[in-house]
């Protein structure tokens, strides 16, 4: 039986690589390699290790709100991309944990 992995990626919306936002090429990188699937999350607020609260609020104007990438697929495909990820994301969070899949149909 497969193991599904959950792997979770904490970056700021103003991230960059290679001149595109930094959410964008992690999911362009992950459907280059087949995964399963990858969801962009906008945050409305958040804040991380510098502790600078980062708000939609109009009169603080953030331009680097929190964005979470969300990436489930089989144990071995996300241990595959781990490396991809880790040369990309220079500030950032990234985690990993077991998923249980309860239904999964295509769309």
């Amino acid at each position: 039986m497969k193991v599904w992995k959950q792997l979770t990626i904490y970056i700021g919306e103003s991230d960059h690589w290679h001149h595109q936002p930094l959410y964008i090429a992690i999911i362009a990188a992950a459907r280059q390699r087949g995964l399963a699937g990858a969801t962009v999350t906008r945050a409305i607020a958040g804040y991380g290790k510098h502790s600078t609260i980062h708000t939609t609020k109009l009169w603080e104007l953030s331009s680097d709100l929190p964005i979470v990438v969300t990436i489930i697929d089989y144990e071995e495909a996300i241990a595959d991309f781990i490396p991809v990820v880790q040369e990309m994301v220079k500030d950032g969070l990234v985690t990993l944990q077991p998923v249980e899949i309860i239904h999964h149909a295509p769309v």
